[in-house]
């Protein structure tokens, strides 16, 4: 098992509601391993219930993890730099739309703010992709953010390739490992699964 004691580990939580269950486990594993969690999350996360369930039935499991603490705004986002409150940020799940805020410096939400704010440290980001169109519109997102600093990606493949040819997914299982690794300044390998 990875050791992750003492992290202090952001946590940032996107729209992709599909894939909430997946990004809760990702965190409980995360904090098994050691990791303090500060828990982030967008705002169409914390405020759209869907078919996949009401917020709240995930908002409370995440902030319980992090102690109560839950980051749902952006001037709540803006001071994770400025106070040191994190060693490394991971997105779990970062969607097609976040890749290209991050590409394109857009800071207009929780999440992003988060990222930026933490970036400003110089300190590593983890994104752990989950997006219908990473082969395709996201596709030149996601080349710019590999050739950027900082930035580390959870192993990821095309998830249902005769279904969705242009979907593609990380292997959530493998956050704590790709966390370790990028506090270390290295990618995890193999990148493509």
């Amino acid at each position: 098992m990875t050791d992750l004691t003492g992290v202090r580990l952001g946590f940032a939580v996107c729209g992709s509601f599909c894939n909430a269950a997946r990004a809760l486990e990702a965190a409980q594993e995360c904090v098994r391993a050691g990791a303090e969690l500060l828990p982030i999350v967008s705002e169409s996360f914390a405020g759209m219930r869907t078919r996949f369930g009401a917020p709240e039935v995930f908002l409370e499991p995440l902030s319980a993890l992090g102690g109560g603490r839950l980051i749902r705004s952006v001037p709540d986002a803006e001071p994770i730099g400025p106070k040191n409150l994190t060693d490394i940020l991971a997105v779990v799940p970062c969607t097609g739309n976040l890749l290209g805020k991050l590409a394109n410096g857009i800071t207009d939400g929780t999440v992003p703010m988060a990222v930026k704010s933490h970036l400003r440290g110089g300190k590593p980001v983890v994104l752990c992709i989950s997006t219908n169109d990473g082969l395709a519109a996201s596709a030149r997102n996601l080349g710019d953010l590999l050739n950027r600093r900082h930035y580390y990606f959870v192993p990821f493949g095309q998830d249902a390739p005769v279904q969705k040819p242009t979907s593609l997914s990380a292997d959530f299982s493998r956050l704590p490992e790709t966390v370790a690794a990028a506090l270390e300044g290295r990618q995890l390998q193999p990148l493509l699964l």
